[in-house]
């Protein structure tokens, strides 16, 4: 297993549907950890660089209602 962070921007802001959306997260093959950024805009997302590519990681997160675009 490699992992990796990567940094997304927020596309909406942080509401309550899309903390549950990142809370449920975690069960999303092969990411291990996402982090919501201090100033509540971003997202930073460990995952398995093994079984996942960056531009993976985002569709996972669209596919899962959280919208975010690569920093």
């Amino acid at each position: 297993m490699t992992k990796m962070q990567i940094r997304f921007r927020l596309q909406k802001p942080l509401d309550d549907t899309m903390m549950e959306h990142i809370a449920e997260a975690h069960s999303i093959y092969g990411i291990q950890r996402v982090q919501v950024a201090p100033e509540l805009d971003g997202l930073t997302v460990e995952y398995d660089a093994t079984r996942l590519r960056p531009p993976e990681v985002e569709a996972a997160l669209a596919g899962a209602g959280i919208p975010v675009t690569a920093r």
